[in-house]
């Protein structure tokens, strides 16, 4: 079976992926676009401090975590060992141990519920959370969880798409524009090439709205820039650092094993497709994270990211097939998750697209729904 994946981010090389494993022949047609979400992305993977309640969603982000473990243990029997995913914990942090109740309840109504994968939860008076992020302003407290993971969301991209190639799909560069006989998908025309497949899976964030809207389809979708800083702090062990989850503000802080700590995220609705780099976004960061974590003061500012998230209006995917047109699978809107679910909807997405059975309800995330 021939199966095309626009787009490389981190849905559509799972996609990929998981289709070379289901034995597809694979094409993935990618523009390299500035602004890919996936080179932006934080790397927190802990879906019960989500601020996404949905129960859909949650039945889904739950799953994408119990799924990665296995990810990681295919990945690596593929050869793609150089992945940074690591169990550090993480923590929610506020004024007071008042101010986190209502995160210590959450919690603990997961746990009630039978969700294991959360760890152990403790509560931290005013200087704990510093003993385990030293840059944090002393005066906060904080919840901790120890089953938070963080993962360096590129480094996983590019090991399921190594893998894929590996496995024998071809990554094409180019402007994919999709082909139509009647009310089915036949393929995409690539630099005046044409490419016949049985299915075409659409993951190209944000940029999937104009893709699809070739073929009368439109989704609703958007994008949303969305700025991270990358800091060095010379001469620190940064690697078991814990995360530190946005709960009571939006903005997260997660360190890496080379003295980085990343620091995020400005959410710019309203940005369409522009992904550059502004003063006022760096600005806003540096506010609000230094805010937290004022001793970042002295950090060296390395690096700054820009993503375009594609956002939903209602915070839920575009996943699933489209009844009006045969051949198509969308696969796009995760929106500020995509790091979290998007391995786990790229898996979906393959086994939709040779016409076998997802492992859980999808029908919420129907990309013609009114969101």
């Amino acid at each position: 079976m021939k199966v095309i994946v626009v787009g490389a981010g981190i849905c559509g090389a799972s996609t990929a992926f998981h289709l070379t494993e289901l034995g597809a022949e694979v094409n993935v047609i990618d523009n390299s676009a500035l602004g890919r979400a996936t080179f932006a992305g934080a790397g927190i993977i802990c879906p019960w401090l989500s601020k996404n309640q949905d129960p859909s969603y949650q039945k889904l982000a739950s799953a994408a975590f119990r799924y990665y473990p296995k990810l990681m243990a295919k990945l690596a029997e593929a050869g793609q060992t150089e992945i940074d995913y690591d169990l550090v914990g993480g923590l929610a942090v506020g004024e007071s141990r008042d101010q986190l109740d209502p995160v210590i309840q959450r919690l603990e109504s997961y746990l009630a519920d039978g969700i294991k994968e959360i760890g152990v939860v403790q509560m931290f008076d005013p200087g704990g959370p510093k003993e385990l992020f030293p840059c944090l302003d002393p005066r906060l407290a904080g919840v901790y969880l120890s089953g938070a993971i963080r993962l360096s969301g590129e480094l996983v991209r590019t090991g399921m798409l190594n893998a894929a190639c590996a496995a024998g799909a071809k990554v094409l560069s180019g402007n994919a524009v999709l082909q139509r006989t009647g009310n089915t998908v036949t393929g995409v025309m690539v630099s005046g090439t044409f490419i016949s497949g049985d299915t075409v899976v659409i993951a190209a964030g944000a940029w999937s709205v104009n893709l699809c809207r070739t073929l009368g389809l439109e989704l609703k979708l958007e994008p949303q820039r969305g700025q991270i800083l990358h800091l060095r702090v010379p001469e620190t062990d940064t690697e078991s650092w814990p995360v530190i989850v946005p709960v009571l503000n939006d903005y997260y802080l997660l360190a890496f094993r080379d003295s980085r700590v990343v620091l995020g995220a400005t959410r710019e609705s309203g940005s369409g497709f522009d992904a550059r780099v502004t003063a006022g976004g760096v600005a806003e960061l540096l506010r609000e994270g230094l805010q937290i974590a004022p001793g970042l003061k002295t950090a060296t500012l390395a690096e700054i990211r820009v993503g375009l998230r594609p956002m939903t209006g209602d915070g839920l995917p575009l996943l699933g097939a489209v009844p009006q047109l045969h051949g198509l699978i969308i696969a796009t809107g995760l929106g500020r998750y995509g790091l979290t679910v998007g391995p786990y909807a790229g898996l979906l997405a393959a086994k939709l697209a040779i016409g076998k059975p997802p492992d859980i309800d999808i029908s919420p995330f129907a990309p013609d729904r009114v969101n």
